[in-house]
């Protein structure tokens, strides 16, 4: 039985310029950049499942790491809330990838 799609925050610490490229660019097709290493994420657990594939094939579990923090179901507006100190918290312009 399926839950519906839920909100993830992902971050992550990568060590090798190429890898960290590679990650940047895939979660790019997945979810809106926040900062510099986050995304917030709304995926289906097919989703989940592909970009946790995705970054497997990247990482060197090693000396890499992400981070998936779930906040919720995405159709409970509690999910996506969120405060920041200092600057805003912006809404980047999504684009639509079709790969």
């Amino acid at each position: 039985m399926s839950r519906g799609p839920r909100v993830y925050i992902v971050t992550y610490d990568i060590c090798d310029p190429g890898r960290l490229r590679a990650v940047y660019k895939t979660m790019r097709g997945f979810g809106d950049h926040l900062q510099l290493s986050v995304f917030r994420c709304v995926l289906s657990e097919r989703q989940l499942v592909r970009l946790r594939d995705r970054l497997e094939r990247i990482i060197d579990p090693t000396e890499d790491q992400v981070l998936f923090v779930p906040l919720g179901p995405a159709h409970k507006r509690k999910a996506w809330g969120m405060f920041t100190l200092g600057l805003k918290l912006t809404h980047p312009e999504r684009i639509v990838r079709i790969l």
